[in-house]
């Protein structure tokens, strides 16, 4: 449960990314990184000792002290700021810039930043499993289950999210607050994440209100459009 309530965020941005691929191969790139990201997590599993070692000072910086773990954090959150706005800036440029930026991604980098961001949600959830559970066989099977199951839900949540621009946006927004809760988790400012994840869950809440309404409205339209002055 730990690993799927965690890969949500993962979900996401795996299917903003895969959507700047021409559409037959955004579910091979969905389902490969996904893949491929799942071998990832189990060999950081089985390196646990050097996990725990992550948490040993590599260096000070202003009076605080930066651990690997700590560093991977930083640097993870920043990538995803960065990708984020850009991805923001991207998309208020208008379509014809949205279907250059299609035409160009290329199916090679997609991949490599799926497990980057990958790389960078698992750690969290892997230092928590390390925590929670002493045997390394039931942390690789709840891997592995949670991986499934994203790649079940994940085609669906994709599909969801680019056909709906708003919710994109909404998305997008959400993965620059994670960047910024990593970037503080990193200089050991914990944001507790419950009051992240029901911001999430509130915002999506009104979106999809907004979005019945527009439904509803556009319906409306249907099945009363207005007269035309002089027709009968």
């Amino acid at each position: 449960m730990l690993e799927l309530v965690l890969g949500i965020d993962n979900i996401i941005f795996i299917s903003i990314l895969v959507d700047k691929l021409p559409k037959a191969q955004q579910e091979v790139a969905r389902r490969l990184g996904l893949f491929m990201a799942m071998f990832m997590r189990i060999g950081l599993l089985l390196v646990l000792a050097w996990i725990v070692g992550l948490v040993a000072p590599l260096f000070t910086v202003l009076g605080q002290e930066i651990s690997g773990r700590d560093l991977i954090l930083i640097l993870g959150g920043l990538f995803l700021i960065y990708k984020s706005t850009g991805e923001i800036h991207q998309s208020l440029e208008g379509e014809e810039e949205q279907a250059s930026s299609a035409v160009k991604g290329a199916f090679a980098s997609v991949i490599l930043q799926i497990m980057v961001v990958d790389l960078v949600f698992s750690l969290d959830s892997i230092i928590t499993a390390v925590g929670m559970v002493d045997d390394v066989r039931i942390m690789i099977a709840a891997v592995i289950a949670s991986v499934g199951l994203m790649m079940l839900f994940a085609s669906h949540i994709g599909r969801f999210v680019s056909d709906h621009p708003t919710i994109k946006m909404l998305a997008l927004s959400f993965l620059v607050v994670v960047g910024v809760v990593l970037v503080a988790d990193g200089f050991d400012h914990h944001v507790p994440k419950g009051y992240v994840y029901f911001a999430m869950a509130f915002s999506l809440g009104v979106e999809l209100i907004n979005i019945n309404m527009r439904k509803g409205h556009a319906r409306k339209v249907q099945l009363n459009p207005a007269r035309i002055p002089g027709s009968e």
